[in-house]
Formats: C-alpha cells, structure tokens, sequence
C-alpha cells in the first residue's frame, strides 16, 4: 500500500475533495440560499431537490460522486497501488464530516457511488441500477440507498475484488449510520417518500 506518508497523503487528497460542499453551493447558485436550513437541513442532493431547484440538485449528485471518482483516479495515478482505497475512505468521510461546516456534512451516498465507480465501475454499475430500481418500487431514496450500500461489499466480493470489500464494507457502514434517523422513520412507517417537501430522508 506504499509508505505511511503515501497513505496520509492518500487520506488527505481523498478528504479534501470529499468535504467540498456542492450541495451548499448548488442551492446558493440556484437562488434557493442555505439548504441547511431546508427541510431535513442535509447538504445531500436529496435536500437539494427540496428546494425546487431540479438542476441544483443534479448538479449535487453529480459533483458528490465525480469528487469519489476524483480522489480514487488521482490516487491511483501519482501514489502507490493500494492507497486509492485510503483516498476512498478519505472522500467519504469528508463529505459526511466537512471541516469547513463544523463537521455536519451529507450522508455520503453519492460519494460511496463515485468512489466504488472508480474502484471497480461493474460494481459502482450494480449499486447504482439497484439503487434506482429500489428507488422505482418503493419511491424512498433514503430505503433506496440504504439497500444498494448494504449490498455494496458482496458486488465487490463477487466480481472478483475481494480485497477492497473489507473497506467498501466500513464504508458502508458510515453511510448506514448516517441514516440513523431516516432508519427510524422507515421502522415507523413515517419516512417521507420521493418528491416529498416535508423533513425527511435527505
């Protein structure tokens, strides 16, 4: 995996492009002002949609996981094989604890998606068409999303990179508990469903 300075470097590149806000700077761009202080207050694209703003929150998605996608490719080409899965882990957490909002950011699903795009893109290809058919027969992103990450590892086990698994799996994991509420919601029957402008899933 290359020596402790390659993984902190690895690390730091991954959390630096992981903690950019696009949510925030989409719904400032869009007129729409904070989105922190929309609906469930996430800087996600979810809650970017609630603002009206269709092209904001695509913009979002699009840049959360082109930043997964960014911090795993630079890895891979100027560091040591093997660290891209530090800059993975890196991007992700940055999104879910950006220094520059006091550590509150998104809930990192985009991200997870970028960055198992770009560590094996069949796999990355598998969490998103699940994640979109779960989304079209439940109609709950927050449900959506918490199926295609928690069936994220075994992509990746199967398809022959068993080796990124365990940290795919951590991440996973992240992601999952950053939808602690949204769980809750879901077990009581009250979780809001897509299109919805009530707080919820975002």
């Amino acid at each position: 995996m290359g020596d402790i300075h390659s993984i902190v470097i690895a690390f730091g590149l991954g959390y630096l492009l992981g903690s950019i806000p696009f949510g925030l700077f989409f719904a400032y761009a869009s007129g729409a002002g904070d989105v922190r202080k929309i609906g469930s207050g996430n800087i996600g694209a979810t809650n970017v949609l609630r603002t009206g703003k269709k092209w904001a929150a695509a913009g979002t998605l699009l840049c959360d996981g082109l930043k997964g996608v960014a911090a795993v490719l630079v890895a891979q080409h100027f560091l040591p094989p093997g660290t891209e899965m530090v800059a993975a882990a890196g991007a992700v957490i940055g999104h879910v604890f950006p220094v520059w909002l006091k550590f509150k950011g998104g809930k990192g699903v985009a991200t997870f998606i970028g960055v198992s795009l770009a560590l094996h893109w069949p796999a990355g290809l598998l969490v998103i068409a699940v994640w979109i058919g779960m989304a079209a027969l439940f109609r709950i992103s927050s449900l959506s999303a918490l199926i295609a990450i928690a069936l994220a590892p075994d992509y990746f086990f199967f398809l022959g990179q068993a080796h990124d698994a365990p940290v795919i799996a951590l991440l996973a994991l992240l992601v999952i508990a950053m939808h602690h509420t949204n769980i809750r919601r879901l077990l009581n029957g009250t979780e809001p469903r897509i299109g919805s402008k009530g707080k919820g899933e975002g």
